[in-house]
C-alpha cells in the first residue's frame, strides 16, 4: 500500500512535476477512482503561501484543470485533480511535429474558451506554455484539451509573493510588459497563447525575442510559409509586442479564430492522422486494484 494522506487519498505512483511539488498518481477511496495529487515538497512560507492561492482556485471548466480538493497530514498537504492522461501539447508536437492548421484551430479555441473561464474569476495564469496544456486521452477522436498549473497565478489586485521588479515565468513565453516589470493583466496570457500557436503551427519553440523586436521594427510580418493568412492574422495579433494592440480579451480573440477557421480548407484524405495517446500508462502492477482501507484495530 502506498502512503495515505488524511484517511482517503492512496499514493500510487508519480506522474510528473509542478514549481512547488511533485504530481503523484492517486487513488481515492472515497470516491473510488484514480485522481492526479499534487504534493507540496517544500514547507517553506513562501512555497506553502503560494499552494495555499493554486488550491483555493475552484474553476469548473471543461478546458481548466483546476484543484478540485485538499487534504493534510502532519506536515504535508496535498490538492487533487483529473487524472488527465494524454501528455501536453510538448508530447504531441513530439510525436506529430508541426500541426494541420484546422487541428490548431481546435486546439486553441479550447485553449481561449479555459483561458476565458480564468479572466472571468479575474485570476492571470501566467505561466501558459505547451507543457501546462494538458490533453485528454482521446485517440483519433475530437481532442479535448485542459489548460493546467495555476502554481503563480494570481488575482487581479492580489499581492504578489515576489519582489516587484522579479520576472515570474517561463523563459520563451513572458509577454514584453512582463519583462518590463508591468503589474500581471490578461493580454499577457493572450501574448502567451500566440506563441504557444506559433509551436503548435511551426514544432519548435517560437524565438519570442526577435519575434518582437521584428514587429517593433517593421510591424507585422507575412505570414510564414505553411500559416494560412486568415490564421496567421489572429496569431500575429496575438503576439502583438505592445499589449494594447492584442485582443483585448480571451473571448475576442476566440471570435476572430471562429471566423478564421471558416475559410481554411478541408482536411484532405491523405493528411496524416493525429492521434492522442494515453502517456501515463496503467498503475504499477505489483500494487494491484487499490484495496479499501481497513479500520484501524479497536
Amino acid at each position: 500500500m502506498g502512503e495515505v494522506f488524511a484517511g482517503r487519498y492512496e499514493l500510487v505512483d508519480p506522474i510528473g512535476r509542478g514549481g512547488v511539488g511533485a504530481v503523484w498518481r492517486a487513488w481515492d477511496h472515497r470516491r473510488r477512482r484514480y485522481v492526479a495529487a499534487k504534493v507540496l515538497q517544500q514547507s517553506d512560507a513562501h512555497s506553502l503561501l503560494r499552494f495555499v492561492r493554486e488550491q483555493a482556485l475552484r474553476i469548473d471548466h471543461p478546458h481548466v484543470l483546476a484543484p478540485a480538493s485538499w487534504a493534510a497530514d502532519d506536515d504535508k498537504v496535498l490538492f487533487t485533480m483529473d487524472l488527465v492522461g494524454g501528455g501536453s501539447l510538448a508530447h504531441l508536437i513530439g510525436d506529430y511535429g508541426p500541426l494541420p492548421p484546422s487541428l490548431v484551430c481546435t486546439l486553441l479555441d479550447q485553449l481561449l474558451s479555459g483561458l476565458a473561464a480564468v479572466h472571468a474569476e479575474d485570476v492571470v495564469h501566467r505561466d501558459i506554455k505547451p507543457a501546462n496544456v494538458l490533453l485528454e486521452a482521446t485517440g483519433t477522436g475530437r481532442p479535448r484539451l485542459r489548460l493546467s498549473d495555476f502554481g503563480i497565478a494570481m488575482r487581479l489586485g492580489e499581492p504578489r509573493l515576489t519582489e516587484t521588479n522579479l520576472v515570474v515565468g517561463t523563459p520563451g513565453y513572458i509577454s514584453p510588459e512582463q519583462m518590463m516589470g508591468s503589474e500581471p493583466d490578461f493580454p499577457a496570457d493572450l501574448f502567451a497563447v500566440g506563441l504557444v500557436a506559433l509551436y503548435l503551427l511551426e514544432g519548435a519553440k517560437p524565438d519570442a525575442k526577435a519575434l518582437v523586436q521584428y514587429f517593433a521594427a517593421h510591424g507585422t510580418p507575412s505570414a510564414p510559409k505553411g500559416i494560412p493568412e486568415p490564421l496567421w492574422q489572429v496569431v500575429a495579433t496575438l503576439v502583438q509586442p505592445d499589449p494594447q494592440a492584442r485582443f483585448r480579451t480571451a473571448t475576442g480573440a476566440r471570435k476572430a479564430l471562429a471566423a478564421a477557421a471558416e475559410l481554411l480548407p478541408e482536411p484532405g484524405p491523405d493528411d496524416e492522422l493525429i492521434e492522442i495517446f494515453d502517456q501515463l500508462g496503467p498503475p504499477p502492477p505489483a500494487l494491484g486494484p487499490p484495496r479499501p482501507l481497513q479500520p484501524p484495530p479497536r
